[in-house]
C-alpha cells in the first residue's frame, strides 16, 4: 500500500524535522460542514458507519473546507460494541446507549470473542477506500476502555460517571474482567485498522478526566498499557488522548502512546515538560475559540505555537473536538495559519 504522499503528521509523530507543523482536527468531519448532512440523510451514526462509501466520503469531506494533514475515520468509540453482537444504538443528548447494563458476572460472561476483522469488516473496507483515495495519512481510532465502561456498566451513562466509578470501586474482579475482554479486543480492533490502512491509532479516551489520579492508575493505566504496548508492532504511531484532568499527565506518558493528546486545561509547554520532550504532543487548542472569528481564533493559535517553540513532534489539533457550530472558515483560517507561520 503506497505511503501518503503528505506524510508531515507521520514525520512529527516520530519527533523527525517536518516543512511546517502538522494539523488536523478531532471530529473534523462532522455537524459543523455544511455538506455534512446532506450526505448523511436522516440516517445515524452507526448507520453510515455500516456503509464503507458513504464513510468514506465523510470522512474525507473536510478537504473540501480547510487543508488538513490527516483524514481521521468518520466511526463512534461505541463501533466495537456491534462486533461483540451488542445491539448499541446512539441517542441524542446520551450518545450510545446499550440495551441493558453489563454490571454483573452474567451479563459480562454472556461477551464471546470475535474478530473485527470479520465482525467489522464495514470498517476495514472505509479504511481501504480512504488509503486508496487520500495523499494524506489516514488516523483510525479505538475508544478506551474506560471510556467504553462509561457505555457499558451504566446504560444510559449518568453525567458524572457515578455509576460506572461505583462498580470500579465494589467489583475490582469483575473490573477486571471487563476491562482485559476490551484491551484484547481492542488491540484486534488496532491492527486490522492498521492492516487496512490506518497510518495512525489515536486511543481516545473521553471520559477519563473524571478520574482521580489514584484511581487512573489503579483501574485505567494498566489497560492503556496494554493495549498501547499490543500496538507497538503494528510499526504505525500511536496517540494518547484524554481529556479533563492535567494531574493525569504523567500516568498517561507511563502508558505509552508516541503522542500524548492535550486538552485546553494545561499550557502545552508545561505539559510537554511534565511528558517528557522524548514524546510528541498534539492538541491544546480551546475548541470553542473556532465558532468566533479568524483574528480570535489565530491568537489562541499563536499562543500554542510559541509554546510550542518549534521543538519537532508537534501536532496541531483542538483539546477535544469541533463543535457543532464551530466556523468552516475560522477553522480554514487557523489551519493556512499554522502551515504559514511554522514553515521552515
Amino acid at each position: 500500500m503506497p505511503a501518503p504522499t503528505n506524510d508531515r503528521l507521520l514525520r512529527a509523530a516520530r519527533l523527525e524535522p517536518v516543512d511546517c507543523t502538522p494539523v488536523w482536527f478531532m471530529r473534523q468531519a462532522g455537524r459543523s460542514l455544511p455538506r455534512y448532512h446532506e450526505l448523511k440523510g436522516d440516517r445515524d451514526l452507526l448507520e453510515v458507519t455500516r456503509d464503507p462509501r458513504l464513510a468514506a466520503d465523510i470522512t474525507m469531506l473536510p478537504l473540501e473546507y480547510f487543508p488538513v494533514d490527516g483524514a481521521v475515520l468518520y466511526a463512534d468509540i461505541s463501533t466495537i460494541f456491534i462486533g461483540a453482537g451488542i445491539d448499541v444504538r446512539i441517542e441524542k443528548g446520551l450518545g450510545p446507549v446499550l440495551p441493558h447494563p453489563y454490571n454483573d458476572a452474567a451479563t459480562i460472561a454472556s461477551l464471546r470473542p470475535f474478530d473485527p476483522r470479520d465482525r467489522l469488516d464495514f470498517v476495514m473496507e472505509t479504511l481501504q477506500i480512504l488509503r486508496a483515495e487520500l495523499d494524506i495519512p489516514v488516523l483510525g481510532f479505538l475508544g478506551a476502555p474506560f471510556t467504553l465502561m462509561t457505555y457499558m456498566v451504566e446504560s444510559p451513562r449518568t453525567r458524572d460517571r457515578a455509576g460506572t466509578k461505583a462498580f470500579m470501586w465494589r467489583e475490582p474482579q469483575l473490573w477486571d474482567d471487563l476491562m482485559s475482554y476490551w484491551s484484547e479486543h481492542l488491540i484486534e480492533f488496532g491492527k486490522a485498522q492498521v492492516e487496512a490502512g490506518a497510518s495512525v491509532i489515536q486511543l481516545f479516551d473521553s471520559w477519563a478526566g473524571a478520574l482521580h489520579p489514584d484511581d487512573y492508575e489503579r483501574s485505567v493505566l494498566p489497560y492503556s498499557a496494554r493495549i498501547l504496548e499490543g500496538l507497538e508492532d503494528a510499526g504505525i504511531p500511536t496517540i494518547n488522548f484524554a481529556t479533563g484532568n492535567p494531574a493525569l499527565l504523567p500516568m498517561m506518558a507511563e502508558s505509552g502512546g508516541k503522542v500524548i493528546g492535550l486538552d485546553w486545561r494545561v499550557r502545552l509547554d508545561e505539559a510537554w515538560e511534565i511528558v517528557g520532550h522524548d514524546r510528541g504532543v498534539q492538541g491544546n487548542l480551546d475548541p470553542i475559540v473556532l465558532t468566533t472569528d479568524p483574528d480570535t481564533a489565530i491568537a489562541r493559535a499563536d499562543e500554542i505555537l510559541k509554546a510550542a517553540a518549534g521543538r519537532p513532534g508537534h501536532i496541531f489539533n483542538v483539546g477535544h473536538g469541533l463543535t457543532p457550530d464551530a466556523k468552516p472558515e475560522v477553522v480554514r483560517a487557523v489551519v493556512d495559519h499554522v502551515h504559514q507561520a511554522t514553515r521552515r
